[in-house]
């Protein structure tokens, strides 16, 4: 009795061991929530997953200040899959039964490191992809910039870079097309903003630091300049704000524009210099943003042009720069003497929230790399697939954000004005629907990857795709295909979409534009 004991106990241990051993392996590379998304919805169809994240912490811009879910500008009612889960749990979190779209940042990472938890997802931090090692036009193996090798089945790019699809050999680009190459009336450099009444040159007539010449400049042409970058900085007016740190490398003369403006203009106010969002924080608790069509702001144009191709050094020191410009900034708001006592009084009202990024002396993590790399994939995203042919046969997400893009460089168009240029805010009235293309490279490219954030999109068409919400819904489709492909060992433009849609539908995603009614997106 005790014989056949032992055999039935070991029989089952070793189909136990057969079938861990048996799990496919996905690699998802970027714990933004687009990349959390992935990695739990690959765990949850019995893969085993390795979360790899480039900082100290998960959550991307959802945990470096950016506590919203975008409601405001896009319909609400395409939320659904793991989005909705998570600020369902962020809305129970809050002691609320509903979902929460506005949130801190700390307690979003709280339920993302749950989320993770509770499927047993293996997370790496504060690793680089260094090699990406590729047998046939599959990724075998990457090697991190720590001297990890990870092996893997399928492999997922969730970074804001694309930094794993670049060094996959997969095609992409970035910057903007023309209106031309895709036919897009929203392409291209657009010089249509009012003019701004302050000189961008300097008292020699030389042209500023950060500004182009509007010569060979000419609307509805290609660019090679993204839209500005800017850290999200969680603010407080409260008694037990951390004052501000002085930038490490300081140049007044970095502000001269808002010298100039503020000798014009004496009553201006710290909200016609910085956007502060009260959202549904705590009394005192802001976050902030760049300022649209400011003379100055949050946003240091031209000061990311390389950064989409950078190493990680180069990359670094862009990020310290964008740092400097935040603080000097502040601490030009505070100290200069050009600044009216009313508005210098003001801006000394605040200081870093204290319970926001405290072991980064409550700065963000992340600086808010609203685009980079975008994929050439299976199916580039384009205006039309916005506005006109919004039916996939292979969606599996609907879009609905307005098309946005904040400017992109300052062009002195006089010596007396200057105009900021390359913003892009239109309205989506209807839902279109997401294919499983624009995830997937050309086979050619590889057969083992998806990229559900620098998805294969123009730079109109990612404009609306570019939000948290957006790139968790791709990233759970990418996580489901991922242990699909891995599982029945196929190269992931082979997944069959129509089995994808079921699983999909059955863990709550909505991917139809025609399926109901939806409200107009007439928030502006």
């Amino acid at each position: 009795m005790k014989k056949t004991y032992r055999v039935i106990v070991l029989l089952i241990l070793y189909a136990f061991r057969s079938n861990a051993s048996d799990r496919p392996t996905v690699i998802v590379y970027g714990g933004t929530p687009g990349g959390i998304s992935a990695a739990v919805a690959a765990a949850r169809q019995g893969a085993k997953v390795i979360l790899i994240e480039q900082t100290r912490h998960v959550g991307g811009m959802n945990t470096s200040g950016i506590g919203t879910a975008e409601t405001e500008h896009m319909i609400e009612e395409t939320i659904s899959g793991i989005p909705l889960e998570v600020y369902t749990r962020i809305g129970k979190a809050y002691g609320m039964n509903k979902p929460a779209f506005y949130f801190e940042s700390h307690v979003a990472e709280k339920i993302f490191v749950a989320m993770l938890t509770e499927q047993h997802i293996s997370v790496v931090y504060g690793a680089f992809v260094h090699i990406v090692n590729k047998r046939g036009g599959a990724i075998q193996s990457i090697t991190l910039t720590n001297g990890k090798r990870i092996s893997g089945d399928t492999f997922i790019d969730a970074t804001y870079e694309g930094d794993l699809m670049a060094r996959a050999g997969v095609s992409y680009t970035f910057g903007r097309e023309s209106k031309m190459q895709y036919g897009e009336s929203l392409a291209g450099i657009r010089l249509l903003d009012k003019a701004i009444d302050v000189s961008p040159y300097d008292d020699n007539g030389n042209l500023l630091p950060g500004f182009a010449a509007a010569k060979n400049l000419i609307n509805g042409e290609a660019s090679k300049r993204i839209i500005n970058y800017n850290f999200r900085l969680m603010m407080s007016t409260n008694t037990d704000k951390v004052p501000f740190p002085p930038p490490s490398h300081y140049d007044a003369n970095r502000f001269l524009t808002l010298r100039r403006l503020l000798a014009k203009h004496p009553d201006t106010k710290l909200a016609d210099i910085i956007d502060l969002y009260s959202w549904n924080y705590p009394p005192g608790k802001f976050e902030a943003n760049n300022k649209q069509n400011s003379v100055i702001s949050l946003g240091l144009f031209g000061g990311n042009t390389s950064y989409p191709d950078a190493g990680y050094e180069k990359r670094k020191q862009i990020f310290q720069d964008h740092k400097d410009w935040t603080l000097g900034l502040l601490y030009f708001l505070r100290h200069d003497q050009s600044v009216p006592k009313q508005l210098l009084d003001e801006a000394n009202r605040y200081g870093l929230a204290p319970d926001e990024f405290k072991d980064n002396h409550n700065f963000p993590y992340y600086l808010y790399i609203r685009e980079a790399r975008r994929m050439i994939g299976s199916y580039v995203q384009t205006q039309k697939d916005i506005f006109e042919e919004t039916a996939k046969n292979d969606a599996i997400a609907l879009g609905s954000h307005f098309v946005d893009c904040h400017h992109v460089q300052k062009v002195a168009i006089s010596k007396t004005q200057y105009i900021n240029e390359g913003r892009i805010w239109v309205k989506v009235d209807k839902p279109y629907e997401l294919a499983y293309r624009i995830i997937t490279p050309k086979r050619n490219d590889c057969t083992n990857l998806l990229v559900p954030v620098c998805v294969s999109a123009s730079h109109v068409g990612f404009c609306s795709i570019r939000v948290e919400v957006t790139w968790m819904q791709l990233g759970q489709a990418a996580g489901i295909a991922a242990a699909m492909a891995a599982k029945n060992k196929q190269p992931v433009q082979e997944v069959n979409t129509r089995k994808l849609q079921e699983i999909l539908k059955h863990e709550g995603v909505l991917f139809n534009r025609d399926e109901k009614q939806w409200i107009s997106n007439d928030k502006q």
